[in-house]
């Protein structure tokens, strides 16, 4: 995968990221909505995150194609493929500090919760910037 420059003092930039933290936090919304929702009935922090986690992308690949990162290519499969792919990646990152917080290091709930959201966001920004929606997406 070929790496592209990301200039944080580029306007157009800032203005990508801004866009994509509007969209993640709708997305975060429904997550933590779902996930608590879930956890209050008993299901376990684990796959209550899968599920809630999963309520959280589905509106995620339209938003951030069509307003964060304006891709005005036709959607292919391969871009749809990546934009899963990423998820899951980030989906596990999600799950590994969620594990890590609560189960080793007996943080609270909300706190491993957040932990393992900041760690989600981060991977599938980065996912999304230079592998999905880039500009000339690289095929591996």
């Amino acid at each position: 995968m070929k790496m592209h420059r990301f200039a944080w003092n580029s306007r157009k930039n800032i203005q990508t990221l801004w866009r994509f933290c509007l969209v993640g936090a709708g997305n975060t919304f429904v997550d933590f909505i779902v996930f608590f929702l879930l956890a209050s009935f008993g299901v376990s922090a684990l796959l209550a995150q899968v599920c809630s986690y999963t309520a959280g992308v589905v509106n995620s690949y339209v938003w951030n194609r069509i307003w964060t990162f304006r891709v005005k290519r036709k959607a292919n499969i391969g871009e749809f493929l990546r934009f899963i792919v990423v998820n899951v990646l980030s989906l596990a990152v999600t799950l590994l500090l969620l594990f890590l917080c609560r189960d080793i290091g007996h943080w609270p709930l909300f706190a491993g919760k957040l932990a393992a959201t900041l760690g989600g966001i981060a991977v599938n920004f980065a996912g999304s910037r230079f592998w999905v929606f880039a500009s000339k997406p690289s095929h591996s």
